[in-house]
């Protein structure tokens, strides 16, 4: 009897009414291909960097010892998981109440992110089995890395606790469910200062390096820029998410208004502006604090002026006239192209720009197998936020 119950829970919960071979039956669609060839090619570099080690594995060196394992889980990853941050700020310390149906979207995109960018670091340690030990017994109060291995521990327990409420009503748990509700605000504010803290520490991982990185986005304010990038690249995905989710589980909103939904996408594109013009007027006092005027005009300048404006200044004027004739498609199409100018930014800070000196022949490039794995960690991060939304009552 008690295995038929298990069975009917299995059946119910997460086969969602099906039985095994309907379920299989129903997945076994292209994209569904695509994303276990890239899984498999990715289990693959992970097993290959585990039993040989990171020298046969990826193109790093003593000139280049993070790659882009760094550049794209950690500094971009956890720039673009920031949603929790931006729309729990909003919602829960701001009072903006009209964005509560984003912030269970943007928690749990947030929690995923940070928990596949610590898997993917896992595999650009050396000694990835002795990761407890920064938690538990060996703490080096004096190190930035030390800040942010703590931080992404807490903000994990927080973005858990702000998901429970969610996962325990699935599992019809209604006193957990209500208890972890209740930390939820407390939660909040405590992953403000936590992600805050760690969003700029970030940056400031940077600043040791003033000679490495060229001078054009070696900067005093690297932590700062880091943090405001953070907090527009969590705009731009709250605003992309809604848009992908909003087509892909349409059968799972009820009542949803597509005018009430074009409003509030409105909405988050005006704070997107400001964060974006904050940035930029930053990136100017930066340029004439330290006179940086005569690199504009280098290979490197180019590439910072496409960055600064193509990624960020153009998106913010078009943004502003998209407000103006309260075009939302617009928003979700220029949200996408911040956000892709958030990667770049930190693909320019830790590896484009930097040794920037070092002739292209020898820079790094990496290697199929660095690329197949962070291709695996993106194919898993939207595998379990699928199979999550479709049970869950997260929309």
């Amino acid at each position: 009897m008690k295995a038929m119950r298990n069975n009917s829970w299995f059946k119910e919960k997460i086969l969602l009414g099906m039985s095994f071979s309907e379920y299989v039956s129903k997945h076994a669609t292209l994209p569904f291909v695509i994303a276990f060839i890239i899984l498999a090619f990715s289990f693959y570099s992970m097993a290959y960097r585990l039993i040989y080690g990171l020298g046969p594995a990826t193109n790093l060196s003593d000139t280049y010892p993070w790659g882009l394992w760094i550049s794209f889980d950690i500094l971009a990853g956890i720039a673009l998981a920031a949603p929790g941050l931006t729309v729990g700020t909003a919602v829960y310390l701001f009072g903006m109440k009209d964005y509560k149906k984003f912030a269970r979207p943007a928690i749990l995109s947030s929690l995923l992110g940070y928990v596949f960018a610590v898997f993917a670091l896992m595999f650009d340690l050396g000694r990835y089995y002795r990761v407890p030990y920064v938690i538990g017994w060996s703490w080096g109060l004096n190190s930035i890395l030390f800040l942010i291995a703590w931080h992404f521990f807490l903000y994990i327990i927080i973005c858990l606790i702000e998901w429970f409420p969610a996962f325990f009503e699935w599992l019809g748990k209604d006193k957990l469910r209500d208890f972890f509700s209740k930390l939820g605000i407390w939660a909040t504010v405590f992953g403000v200062i936590i992600a805050g803290g760690h969003q700029s520490a970030l940056g400031g991982l940077f600043l040791i390096a003033p000679t490495k990185v060229h001078p054009l986005w070696y900067s005093a304010l690297l932590p700062l820029f880091f943090l405001i990038s953070a907090i527009f690249a969590g705009i731009s995905m709250v605003i992309i998410e809604s848009t992908i989710s909003h087509k892909i589980f349409k059968e799972q909103l009820k009542n949803f208004d597509e005018e009430e939904f074009n409003r509030k996408t409105l909405g988050l594109a005006k704070a997107l502006v400001g964060c974006l013009f904050v940035y930029l007027i930053l990136k100017l006092l930066d340029l004439a604090h330290y006179d940086k005027w005569h690199y504009l005009i280098t290979g490197y300048g180019y590439w910072y002026i496409l960055e600064v404006v193509g990624f960020v200044l153009i998106p913010a004027v078009i943004l502003i006239n998209a407000i103006k004739v309260k075009d939302a498609k617009i928003v979700r199409v220029i949200s996408f192209i911040i956000a892709v100018g958030v990667i770049l930014n930190r693909f320019n800070v830790s590896l484009i720009a930097y040794n920037w000196y070092v002739p292209l022949s020898d820079k790094y490039y990496p290697t199929w197998m660095e690329i197949a794995l962070s291709s695996g960690v993106v194919v898993l991060v939207v595998l379990f936020y699928r199979f999550i939304v479709r049970r869950m009552a997260i929309l």
